[in-house]
């Protein structure tokens, strides 16, 4: 859990879709923040962490009343013309603190009885698991990624030591694909994986998106670099990885088991 835990009443939810979300009318997040901290996470580079005393992954905003605020916004925009969400951009929805505040679940119940055009639910926690009876109502509405950006525990435990396992995640997609929700995997930001990783992921999709830092991160690789990242590649001696044309190397992989209709790259691979 986040040292720093905040309430606070947002006057809107819903954002305009831009830049790299620009296919969507618009983006979702039912938390400010987010507790897993990923090294690499591009937020951190961005005003709403940058402008907080804190290190980005110690504290959370949770944002009351989001559900009532949802309805009005959603009713709004509906009446407009037609509505597409990507949920989350900045966030992950099911962090640790959605346990107890089911901030999350009450957007997905609102958008349940006030159904989207399409519905895109992106996170890195097993946790998704527990909505599959919402996720089932909206039907071909939606699609669910989960993040999965390499088979080694220990690269996962380097770049992102506070996020969910591997195999918890891999186990919430077999339940995911078992009960019949669509779903992919994300390889975003791929990380150095094993040459078994395709395989492995066969086993649980039929859909993948691989995105890197360079094409993902808003601002062709910059924000990682300022980051730091390059670092932590050279720590492990796997300075390789990081360069732009490694997803290249990847996709080679990923065409052994899965067809090119099933592989989808960077932006593309979010779109509804």
């Amino acid at each position: 859990m986040p040292s720093e835990l905040l309430y606070k009443y947002p006057k809107t939810l819903l954002n305009k879709g831009t830049g790299f979300l620009s296919g969507y009318t618009h983006s979702l997040n039912p938390y400010t923040g987010c507790a897993y901290g990923c090294s690499f996470c591009y937020v951190r580079q961005m005003p709403v962490s940058t402008f907080r005393d804190g290190e980005w992954g110690t504290w959370v905003d949770v944002k009351k009343g989001a559900a009532d605020l949802l309805q009005k916004e959603l009713k709004r925009a509906k009446s407009k013309g037609e509505v597409t969400i990507f949920m989350s951009s900045s966030t992950d929805l099911y962090q640790p603190v959605e346990h107890e505040e089911r901030i999350t679940r009450s957007l997905l119940e609102v958008m349940v009885e006030h159904p989207p055009d399409f519905l895109f639910v992106q996170t890195r926690s097993p946790m998704a698991r527990r909505d599959i009876d919402l996720f089932l109502q909206m039907e071909d509405r939606i699609r669910v990624s989960m993040t999965i950006e390499t088979d080694r525990e220990d690269i996962r435990k380097h770049f992102t030591p506070d996020a969910p396992a591997i195999r918890g995640r891999l186990k919430t997609l077999q339940l995911l694909r078992k009960a019949g929700v669509p779903t992919q995997a994300t390889i975003a930001p791929l990380l150095p994986s094993s040459r078994e990783f395709p395989d492995l992921l066969k086993a649980y999709v039929d859909r993948i998106c691989i995105d890197d830092y360079f094409m993902g991160d808003g601002s062709g690789g910059r924000r990682t670099e300022n980051l730091g990242i390059r670092g932590k590649y050279e720590e492990l001696g796997l300075e390789k990885w990081y360069e732009p044309i490694t997803y290249q190397k990847l996709i080679k992989r990923f065409r052994r088991v899965f067809s090119e209709e099933q592989i989808h790259v960077s932006r593309e691979g979010f779109m509804p």
